[in-house]
Order: structure tokens, then sequence, then C-alpha cells
């Protein structure tokens, strides 16, 4: 089962599983694990949410020509959103305790209180929460979300570029 000679539809479904279970893992992490999301957390979430719709309906519509880079183009979107994020909250990560912004409002707090463009603003200020390193599997979770926004960027790229094959 080679994955350079799989269908565009089936590149599609197997990108829209994987991005399921990417955030599959994310409520396990929250909910299981105890690893509260901070604000960054959660725009890295949606950015994956972002990825997933476009490659389930780039899947199930399965385009030919062009089409298909609608749908890359789409997850292109998500992905460059994620990446934003997930460096952002890596570059967080990395300062010195003693520059670290202080803790500020939760998501939920913030998006009842404040119009969206400041919550924005806000959230990518980071805060103390941001800062916090919880690895897993030795890297912290931006690392890996950063490393899944280009792996499944690329996967879509691919899909939409190859030639079609006599069974796509």
């Amino acid at each position: 089962m080679n994955p350079f000679r799989w269908s565009y539809r089936v590149t599609c479904l197997v990108g829209f599983f994987v991005c399921a279970a990417l955030l599959g893992y994310a409520l396990y992490a929250e909910h299981v694990l105890g690893m509260i999301p901070c604000p960054l957390c959660i725009f890295q979430r949606i950015a994956f949410l972002v990825m997933a719709v476009f490659f389930l309906v780039g899947g199930l519509h399965a385009p030919r020509g062009a089409g298909r880079w609608v749908y890359a183009g789409g997850v292109l979107l998500g992905a460059a959103g994620g990446i934003a994020t997930a460096a952002r909250h890596l570059w967080l990560q990395t300062l010195p305790a003693d520059q670290i912004p202080s803790c500020g409002p939760n998501l939920g707090y913030m998006m009842d209180t404040f119009p969206f463009a400041k919550v924005l603003k806000m959230v990518f200020t980071g805060s103390g929460e941001c800062a916090k390193i919880e690895p897993v599997f030795g890297l912290p979770m931006p690392a890996w979300t950063l490393g899944w926004y280009l792996l499944l960027l690329f996967f879509a790229i691919y899909a939409a570029a190859r030639k079609r094959s006599p069974h796509s």
C-alpha cells in the first residue's frame, strides 16, 4: 500500500482522518492527561479543524484538474494559521522566565468580553500559561503540531499536483 500511488480521494480522506486523530489526541490530552489548553493551543486545534474540513470535502468531491487546488488552498490556509500559531507558541516557550508575559484571562472570557480583533491581539501577545512546556514524547506539543502542519500541507500539495492516474 504505497501512499504515493493513492488516488486523490484516498489521499484527502487519509488527511482528514489524520487531522481527526490529532484533534482526538488533543481532547485526550486535555481530559485524560490533564493538559489544559492555552489560547494558542485552541487556535492550533482550530487550524487542524479547518484542514480536516477541506480534506474531507476534497475527498468526498474528488474533483479533477484545477479543482483540486481549491481544496489544497483551503488546507494551506489552515496550515498557515497553524504554523504561525505553533511558531509563536514555541517562541514564547523559549523566553527566559523573567520575559514571559503574565497570565491573562482564559479564551472563553476574552471571547465574551472583547471584540474578536482584540482577542486575536491578546492571544498572540501570549501569556504565562502559553510558555509552560509539557513535553509529549520529549517534545513540546507545539513542536509536534508544527511538524504535522508541514507534513499535512505537503500531503495536500502533493495530491493536488500529482498527475492523475487511471484510478483517481
